[in-house]
């Protein structure tokens, strides 16, 4: 079933089920595919639907991160709640070891020896993940540590 058909049927299913916080969460994705479909001149595929998950999951988790900092940990719970419901849309997420073998065989690939290759290697590390939920800022540091160490 695409993206957006779920989301459809599980805002139904939120109201019916009186799940407010749910229903919250699933609305403002609903709101961000619509915005994006309007955009496109195609339509929204799944792979778009994706990748606005992606930026809409990035933008919690930030988000979490500053309201964390200012100590209101209240919103931070808020935000990461939000998060959990947007993630059970996403692909699996990369593993630890499927993060290593994938910048070990892109390092190899590109023959990155120094910090002046990372956007090549994060590239190549990108493409051999292909399908699966990335955490870009874990990626670059393990990126980063590879090639300084």
């Amino acid at each position: 079933m695409p993206i957006a058909e779920q989301i459809n049927s599980d805002i139904t299913e939120a109201m019916k089920l009186k799940q407010a916080e749910r229903l919250s969460a699933i609305r403002l994705i609903k709101t961000a595919l619509k915005l994006r479909e309007t955009e496109l001149p195609g339509g929204l595929d799944d792979g778009e639907a994706l990748r606005v998950l992606g930026t809409l999951l990035k933008q919690r988790r930030d988000a979490a991160d500053q309201y964390r900092a200012a100590g209101r940990e209240d919103l931070a719970q808020k935000e990461e709640n939000e998060a959990r419901i947007i993630e059970t849309y996403m692909p699996a997420a990369a593993s630890e070891e499927e993060m290593s073998r994938a910048i070990e065989e892109a390092v190899t690939e590109t023959g990155a020896s120094s910090m002046k290759e990372m956007g090549e290697v994060m590239k190549a590390a990108r493409s051999k993940l292909e399908g699966k939920t990335v955490d870009g800022k874990a990626l670059s540091d393990r990126v980063k540590a590879r090639l300084s160490g």
